[in-house]
């Protein structure tokens, strides 16, 4: 983005774990004057707002001085105006002048409810997950594969998933390069905030009333879907499925894929060494190092593709293992969309 560019006002609504990452990711690359968060919804006390910002279990302490002043949280000396109001018509987010809204609640995935922050004061709306269908939003980004194709009109744009950001480069290489006749995708996901310590009553999947540290949990997801909306040549030819794994960060996929040409696993590889240092630069990357998932914490590419795992099953059959900080590298996917988003508004 050309330093010449204005500031960016931007708010967050939700401040859960991509909410507090986000802020954080952005005073980790030094994007924080350009990108200056003016306000934080969140409906939990201020207290907390300011002790989980200053204290993450799995990242670590923040890169910069964190103080509560009467209620409102001053980063680097820097204010952040805290709210806790409960819908998008709680906050007068027009004489905060934000320019730009990331809705980290996850509540909102429907163009309805969205739109309540546009009639609410914000401008334009980023989404920290998939919307319910491709109507919902203006775009459905994932940096890398589409994000070129932003040019400022857009008022509701989607960072799709986390394990959208990581499997859809790899796909979108073999698909590109080889032809993918069959794809299997399964979700290695470590435990999410949906799910409780200790069984309990609060979910209508009933697995998701199991204790999240005890057991292995599958668990629904609408990743098929979201690769088909991204990549439509792969329509009719995706399964998906997910097990949350007793693990606070970092997760993984295990792909296979049925290709259309012919292939070897060293030939397989070296596509996915050339991608990383070329077109997927910065967002894919491999290793072949003997890994276990903490290795990635807080890794910022959305997918690393494991080269010692790469298995053939024959020409055509292949298994690949990639793995990916499900926090880390999103949110920096986020901050990448935001970046180029704001070059097409501030342009146009």
């Amino acid at each position: 983005m050309s330093g010449s560019l204005p500031p960016l006002r931007l708010a967050i609504n939700g401040y859960g774990r991509i909410g507090r990452c986000f802020l954080r990711a952005l005073h980790e690359r030094g994007l924080a004057e350009r990108f200056q968060v003016v306000a934080i919804n969140e409906p939990a006390n201020s207290e907390s707002i300011a002790y989980l910002t200053c204290f993450d279990s799995t990242h670590g302490r923040f890169p910069a001085p964190v103080e509560l002043q009467d209620g409102t949280l001053v980063i680097d000396g820097r204010s952040i105006q805290l709210t806790h109001a409960d819908t998008p018509e709680g906050v007068d987010w027009r004489s905060l002048k934000v320019d730009l809204l990331v809705e980290c609640s996850g509540q909102y995935s429907n163009r309805a409810g969205l739109r309540r922050f546009l009639e609410a004061g914000c401008p334009r709306v980023l989404l920290s997950h998939p919307a319910n269908s491709a109507a919902d939003v203006d775009a459905t980004v994932v940096y890398g594969l589409n994000h070129g194709r932003l040019n400022g009109d857009e008022r509701i744009v989607s960072n799709a998933s986390c394990t959208t950001n990581a499997v859809v480069p790899v796909l979108e290489l073999l698909d590109r390069e080889l032809g993918l006749e069959q794809v299997l995708l399964t979700t290695l996901h470590s435990v999410m905030n949906d799910q409780p310590l200790v069984d309990g009553y609060h979910h209508s999947d009933l697995r998701r009333t199991r204790s999240a540290m005890q057991s292995m949990i599958p668990v629904s997801t609408g990743l098929a879907r979201g690769v088909e909306r991204l990549l439509p040549s792969l329509k009719g030819k995706v399964l998906a499925k997910a097990i949350r794994v007793p693990t606070l960060n970092v997760s993984a996929i295990d792909l296979t894929v049925t290709l259309a040409q012919d292939a070897d696993v060293a030939g397989l590889n070296a596509l996915l060494q050339i991608a990383s240092n070329g077109p997927w630069k910065g967002v894919l990357t491999t290793s072949a190092a003997p890994h276990a998932s903490i290795d990635f914490n807080h890794d910022p590419h959305s997918a690393i593709v494991d080269l010692s795992q790469t298995r053939a099953g024959g020409a055509r059959l292949f298994n690949l293992f990639i793995w990916f900080d499900n926090e880390w590298g999103f949110v920096n996917r986020m901050v990448d969309v935001a970046q180029r988003w704001h070059a097409g508004w501030s342009q146009s």
